[in-house]
């Protein structure tokens, strides 16, 4: 029902959804278990979410949660469209610190599993886009994180000037630099 295609980064799957349509609209499937089990996603949706951010130019991000409570994220744009981001967290990994992107719409029908040891985050490309975020881990307070978006030791090439970020992602998260990575 969709096809996972392998990133330059270990372990990040871009998903491209098969998609059926006619005249009433179309339908295609976000979440098939046996098939994201195949490429690294877990055993078990623990939490769904649902994201809206109203300007372009809109940073979320980049977070992730420290072990245990690492997660994967099935991530899909439901309306408008977002440069959705992954950066390999992992210690010891060949590709730490790299990123990868993917361009998510409404309109392309694709997803991007991040699996556990990578944060994740967005820029909003239109107004008002929505995300629906499935995760295999409950979200924990205490173990959660977040990279600098903007560091430029990660050197992400964000596509627009920045409109808005929390202060939690442009104040209090953390830098690159001295982060030994996660330990999974």
């Amino acid at each position: 029902m969709f096809e996972c295609i392998p990133t330059p980064l270990d372990g990040l799957i871009e998903i491209r959804r098969r998609v059926l349509s006619d005249e009433r609209g179309f339908f295609s499937p976000i979440f098939r278990l046996a098939q994201l089990q195949a490429a690294g996603f877990g055993d078990t949706v623990a939490q769904v979410n649902q994201s809206q951010t109203r300007l372009p130019g809109t940073i979320r991000g980049l977070h992730f949660q420290y072990p245990p409570h690492a997660e994967a994220k099935l991530v899909s744009c439901l309306r408008g469209e977002v440069f959705d981001v992954a950066v390999d967290l992992r210690a010891g990994s060949p590709t730490f610190l790299r990123w990868h992107a993917r361009v998510l719409s409404a309109d392309n029908h694709t997803s991007l599993l991040v699996p556990a040891g990578f944060a994740h985050g967005f820029q909003s490309l239109r107004a008002d886009s929505e995300l629906l975020y499935l995760h295999s881990g409950a979200y924990e307070p205490a173990s959660e994180g977040a990279l600098q978006a903007l560091d430029p030791a990660i050197g992400i090439a964000w596509p627009l000037e920045v409109s808005v970020m929390s202060r939690r992602d442009r104040v209090d998260a953390i830098a690159a630099a001295g982060f030994e990575g996660l330990k999974l």
